[in-house]
């Protein structure tokens, strides 16, 4: 799983599984770009891998927006003269009951979530096809599989990441181009770790291994994906949830 002379773009790369995705994919010799709406903490987590003698580049990106996606692309071009890899990594949630949500919290889930994966793919794309070769991983959730309460425009949108996945490796597979997601379950990030305890201990009783799963358990499966070991696996989810969704 060598990704030396490999240039990888992140969203979403500041902190929590974004965070442990770009310190994998550097470890294992890629040159990574950190996007980040925060651009203090994409700087931070590309400072960190700078310091341990990695290649990173930090870019401030709002995916919903497709001239700023247009940017981090054209700069990561201009600074390294390709993209190999890129992992659609950014997301949201404004969580609330389906009869309490207001449009402006669903449009801005789905504008994050869809839209900017949306944009992040044509953008890649248009590079990946002209080189014929690259990999894409988008993060889904396992609530896209299942559901889960109080999270309709969330789950709505981590669904409709599968079925762009599906579409968009069918239409680059002949290009040398795979597109898969990942799915992780309940992890423990700075959001999980909020959760009062006796709401962290019904979620573990849902999970056959009875624990949360760690960032790198979700980077060791991106990690797979973009690597040389998963070059024929395409249009396909990995689930990272300790059991709790199993489908047949």
């Amino acid at each position: 799983m060598d990704l030396k002379g490999k240039v990888v773009v992140v969203t979403g790369g500041a902190q929590g599984i974004g965070k442990a995705i770009c310190q994998s994919l550097a470890a294992l010799g890629g040159a990574v770009v950190v996007s980040d709406m925060n651009q203090a903490g994409a700087e931070a987590t590309a400072a960190e891998m700078t310091a341990q003698g990695q290649e990173a580049l930090a870019l401030k990106v709002n995916v919903a927006d497709e001239s700023s996606v247009k940017t981090l692309v054209d700069e990561t071009l201009s600074r390294f003269g390709k993209i190999d890899i890129f992992v659609n990594n950014a997301g949201i949630t404004r969580d609330t009951l389906l009869m309490r949500m207001k449009d402006e919290d669903w449009d801005a889930v789905l504008s994050v979530n869809l839209k900017g994966v949306f944009h992040c793919m044509k953008a890649a794309l248009r590079s990946m096809s002209k080189q014929r070769s690259g990999k894409i991983v988008s993060i889904s959730s396992i609530v896209g599989a299942i559901g889960n309460a109080g999270q309709a425009n969330y789950a709505a949108s981590k669904a409709a990441v599968v079925g762009l996945t599906k579409t968009v490796a069918r239409e680059y597979a002949g290009r040398g181009i795979t597109v898969n997601a990942v799915a992780p379950g309940f992890i423990e990030t700075a959001m999980t770790a909020s959760l009062p305890e006796a709401v962290q201990e019904t979620l573990k009783k849902q999970i056959p291994m009875a624990r949360l799963g760690q960032v790198s358990d979700v980077a060791d499966a991106v990690a797979f994906l973009v690597s040389d070991r998963a070059n024929y696996i395409t249009g396909q989810v990995i689930h990272v949830n300790g059991g709790m969704y199993m489908s047949g």
